[in-house]
């Protein structure tokens, strides 16, 4: 039977933390500075325009929406399908959703242009609109998660983190049912308008969530030298592989659907074969570097156990991601608005035009303040609070470990001390 696995923080007195601390802390102020140089002159010094309204910020602030609800996806397995292996990590699993969902709203917040008029969206609804309902499900998913958290933290409540999790588990997959249907309800728009949408973001959230912990997880077990057993890596391999298998069959099944119906032809020869950076990123972006390159890598039995397979799946996931992202969020608005379907329409309003963008650098520096401001509170969280296991060594995770083993990872853990 596994141990229990005590929860300890880090000290966060070494050189490479403050560093760590250092880099983060000066991308949160460029991406500050890029928020006031926008909101100060305008967003005519981005590449947004009248037809691209959503841009780069937008592409940042989804994937981390999107992989916050996925980034749950440990404490759910341990919670609501009561496997032990995963126990030990669901605090730091809902530590990090709430940072990514908080790092995600930051950059939505920001980009307003008028941050101050978040204040009339929050009280004043339009129940017919997605982003409305959206509102109550990020603040509920916020809160429920803390409930969580305080649930597993505190021994007197840890009999009640298996139904708070569960509730967490149910909430999450509707937070994510209404980022996807955001883009599946916007008839108007040839890319966006598919159901498919919804359930394809609850599984680009398993995947993109779960490649985020990897990299957090490692970088912190190997940061404060605390053992990490194959045992688990092998299981986060192959749990990433299987998410990435059924993103891209999903992904499929899209466009497949759409060639069909005469209506998406040419939207999809737009994104599939076009002469654009759209359909490079589809198919070098997403296809070759965020899918086919990570199934190789997790579900060949080469690489078993292999941290560095791992870690490499799960960067080259998160890059495949934000360029998913980038294609459904900006390309969906570049091709043209079909106003009367069937016919050929051109005026000096730009209708029938396929839609320029390029990112601007304030755009990205308001992305990647986000996403390190995301980072830089679950540093921070793991010094002050007991959000980390002090060992993931296979003696002390697996029930089956024998004792010879245990000898061999002593001997390994000694060699590389």
């Amino acid at each position: 039977m596994a141990k229990k696995i005590a929860l300890r923080s880090i000290q966060g007195n070494t050189a490479g933390y403050y560093l760590l601390m250092a880099v983060l802390g000066a991308l949160i102020a460029l991406g500050l500075g890029a928020a006031y140089y926008m909101e100060h002159n305008g967003h005519h010094v981005t590449g947004m325009t009248n037809q691209i309204v959503w841009g780069m910020p937008h592409v940042f602030a989804v994937f981390l929406i999107v992989a916050a609800s996925g980034a749950l996806n440990v404490a759910s397995i341990s919670s609501v399908f009561n496997k032990s292996l995963y126990k030990p990590l669901a605090p730091l699993s809902g530590l990090l959703a709430v940072a990514l969902l908080v790092g995600g709203l930051t950059v939505l917040v920001l980009d307003l242009g008028r941050p101050d008029r978040l204040i009339v969206a929050m009280t004043y609804y339009n129940f017919k609109s997605i982003f409305a309902w959206n509102i109550f499900l990020y603040t509920g998913f916020l809160g429920i998660v803390a409930v969580y958290l305080w649930m597993m933290l505190e021994k007197r409540f840890n009999q009640h983190s298996s139904q708070v999790g569960f509730v967490a588990f149910v909430w999450r997959l509707i937070l994510t049912t209404g980022t996807g249907s955001i883009f599946g309800f916007l008839v108007a728009r040839q890319y966006y308008d598919a159901a498919i949408m919804a359930p394809l973001f609850i599984l680009m959230s398993f995947a993109f969530g779960l490649a985020i912990f990897n990299i957090v997880l490692a970088v912190a077990f190997k940061g404060t030298q605390r053992p990490l057993g194959d045992v688990l890596v092998e299981r986060l391999r192959k749990l990433l592989g299987i998410f990435v298998a059924a993103v891209l069959f999903f992904v499929a099944i899209f466009h497949l659907t759409n060639l069909y119906a005469t209506e998406h032809h040419g939207v999809e020869h737009f994104i599939l074969d076009g002469d654009n950076v759209y359909t490079g990123l589809f198919w070098v972006g997403f296809m070759l570097f965020g899918s086919i390159i990570p199934l190789v890598l997790c579900l060949t039995p080469s690489f078993s156990k292999s941290l560095g397979a791992v870690l490499t799946a799960s960067v080259l996931v998160i890059a495949g991601g934000l360029s998913q992202m980038y294609i459904i969020i900006i390309g969906g608005q570049a091709y043209p608005l079909e106003i009367f379907p069937g016919k050929e329409v051109s005026s000096s309003f730009f209708d029938g035009v396929v839609n320029s963008y390029a990112p601007s650098f304030p755009e990205i520096a308001l992305g990647v303040g986000g996403t390190a401001f995301a980072l830089f509170i679950v540093a921070f969280a793991v010094k002050v609070l007991h959000f980390l296991p002090q060992s993931l060594a296979n003696s002390e995770i697996d029930p089956h470990f024998s004792a010879t083993e245990a000898e061999g990872e002593n001997a390994t853990n000694a060699a590389s001390a």
